[in-house]
């Protein structure tokens, strides 16, 4: 079953580390993920930039709106993804648990399905 795991960050939690550290915590996540795909669980990972390099589409009635970020209003924002195949959601739980980031982060755990379920 595909699971994805959402890296849920505190807004501006990055700009709080050194350089050093920054490249310390990616590279325990980079180290877990090849853990990952050595276990034959890893379809795709990847890290995201913050959310001052984001812009947010919408389209109501016709009319497209565009914001860019830092987006304000928001408190967190999804630094990375794990897209995972477990046997079940008990499994993809247990994998987040192991997750480094889930030390500075929120790991959410997402079973793949249709959205009108």
């Amino acid at each position: 079953m595909p699971y994805m795991l959402l890296i849920v960050e505190p807004v501006g939690q990055r700009r709080e580390r050194t350089e050093e550290e920054g490249r310390a915590l990616y590279a325990e996540m980079l180290e877990y993920s090849g853990q990952l795909k050595s276990r034959g669980l890893l379809q795709v990972s990847q890290s995201l930039r913050t959310d001052a390099d984001a812009v947010r589409v919408r389209v109501r009635d016709g009319k497209k709106s565009v914001v860019d970020g830092p987006f304000v209003e928001s408190k967190e924002m999804i630094g990375g993804y794990f897209l995972l195949q477990c046997d079940d959601k008990a499994q993809a739980i247990a994998i987040a648990a192991e997750c480094p980031a889930a030390r500075w982060a929120t790991v959410e755990v997402r079973e793949l399905g249709p959205c009108f379920t």
